[in-house]
């Protein structure tokens, strides 16, 4: 069932942002007079088709949902009737055509702030950034957090759930820069990431800078302690409650899985109740590898884990007309973060493991829409919003490149050669030729692991 939702959702989204990225042009270019003779959603053998009734368009829904196209009345590409040549693109002004260009991703932009738009105003739960314990060691502990706060801001934003704090965090992690953290107490901690080494991926951030929720506190009672795991060699057995890790009380399933997860291969003291008596059990954490990463485990199941009260959860939602500037809001703040990665990722600051492709988007999809409307609409707003910003960029074969061509045409009052458009082409087929390769060779890796 998963598999088919995942499927589902990514020809859904692939579909939907096409059929809105292309119809950007589409709009435009019939607003002009320009003639399109056929609008298609994907590449291949048409499974749709039919003709609409004025110049006689075709709209066509083809095999391959992975793009689509605009195609329009142009000399360059068949012969054009007399009548019809100033219905054709290559005969309308440059500033005509940059319009039509530019719709493609523009639309893109004004979709993603409508489903942001639509997201607040449905409103998303998460969970209130009231912090638990920390270790000594993170970024939080050593910046001033501490167990009990309540962060209320990142900055001028507020920050209801721990999500939004760890979004709001993510541009001055990558622009190594000082956070300013408002806390409901009123006072205020910074995160200065200034002197983080520039290897450090932004996938990895809650790890690196530790922020741990608040939970009820409950007993740590073992169901299961798995055979020949490092548990039962140590001798804890079933039905022991666990106290404490080197002297940290635990008092959450949670607490017990953190302290596990991040001292594999680490010899610690377990104290366990049995029996109305206390005992103190040294043991050496297991090591387990998941993917690329090596973490801690001891081979113990909880007998329960209490879900967190309702008092913990906030809603992250505004009234109607506050959600149009926060749509727009955060609209803007991703695109210029999806820029600055572009940009660090050319400049080698940042790994090209951070590109991905159609079998990570599929994956986020269906997962997305598993988690309901709200996180499916945020799905959808941050994959348009990245084709707005990848359409943009200056690649011949992009909406960008032609764009730029335009530019210099404006600048020198006559259009670039063809054989300077010809270079730029196999240019840019040699660029996204390079760029897919990479996407798909993370997205495997990613699978395999």
């Amino acid at each position: 069932m998963n598999i088919i939702i995942i499927i589902l959702a990514f020809i859904f989204t692939i579909a939907l942002l096409v059929a809105i990225h292309e119809y950007g042009h589409f709009w435009v270019a019939r607003k002009l007079n320009v003639k399109i003779l056929r609008f298609s959603i994907g590449f291949g053998a048409p499974l749709f088709r039919f003709n609409g009734v004025k110049d006689s368009t075709e709209f066509v829904l083809a095999s391959i949902p992975l793009g689509g196209y605009v195609k329009m009345l142009d000399e360059r590409e068949g012969e054009v009737a007399d009548e019809e040549l100033p219905r054709a693109f290559n005969r309308q002004s440059v500033y005509k055509r940059f319009a039509i260009v530019f719709a493609g991703p523009f639309v893109n932009f004004v979709f993603a702030v409508f489903a942001f738009w639509l997201m607040f105003v449905i409103g998303v739960q998460g969970v209130k950034p009231i912090m638990g314990s920390l270790d000594a060691d993170s970024i939080a502990w050593q910046s001033g957090l501490r167990k009990g706060d309540y962060i209320v801001a990142v900055g001028d934003r507020e920050t209801p759930t721990l999500s939004a704090v760890y979004e709001q965090l993510l541009d001055p992690f990558i622009e190594h820069k000082k956070a300013v953290l408002h806390l409901a107490d009123q006072r205020m901690i910074t995160f200065d990431f200034e002197h983080l080494s520039r290897d450090l991926e932004p996938a990895n951030l809650h790890e690196i800078i530790g922020l741990s929720l608040k939970l009820p506190i409950e007993k740590v009672i073992l169901s299961e302690v798995l055979a020949n795991s490092p548990a039962a060699s140590a001798g804890i057995l079933a039905g022991d409650q666990v106290l404490s890790i080197n002297g940290k009380a635990i008092d959450h399933w949670r607490d017990l899985v953190h302290a596990v997860m991040n001292k594999p291969g680490v010899k610690v003291t377990i104290e366990v109740l049995r029996e109305q008596k206390k005992i103190p059990i040294t043991l050496v954490i297991g090591s387990v590898k998941r993917g690329k990463k090596t973490i801690g485990q001891i081979g113990v199941r909880p007998k329960s884990v209490t879900p967190l009260p309702k008092s913990l959860y906030a809603m992250h939602q505004y009234d109607v007309f506050t959600a149009i500037g926060k749509g727009i809001e955060k609209t803007w703040d991703l695109s210029v973060l999806t820029v600055r990665m572009l940009g660090r990722i050319v400049t080698g600051e940042a790994s090209l493991k951070n590109i991905s492709g159609p079998i990570t988007i599929a994956k986020e999809a269906g997962h997305s829409a598993q988690m309901g409307v709200e996180f499916f609409l945020r799905f959808l707003a941050i994959v348009s919003l990245s084709l707005g910003v990848v359409n943009l960029l200056p690649v011949p074969m992009l909406d960008g490149g032609h764009l730029l061509f335009y530019v210099v045409e404006m600048i020198k009052g006559s259009p670039v050669s063809d054989a300077v458009q010809e270079i730029g082409l196999k240019i840019g087929i040699t660029l996204l030729v390079m760029l897919m390769s990479i996407a798909m060779y993370n997205d495997f890796v990613r699978l395999l692991n």
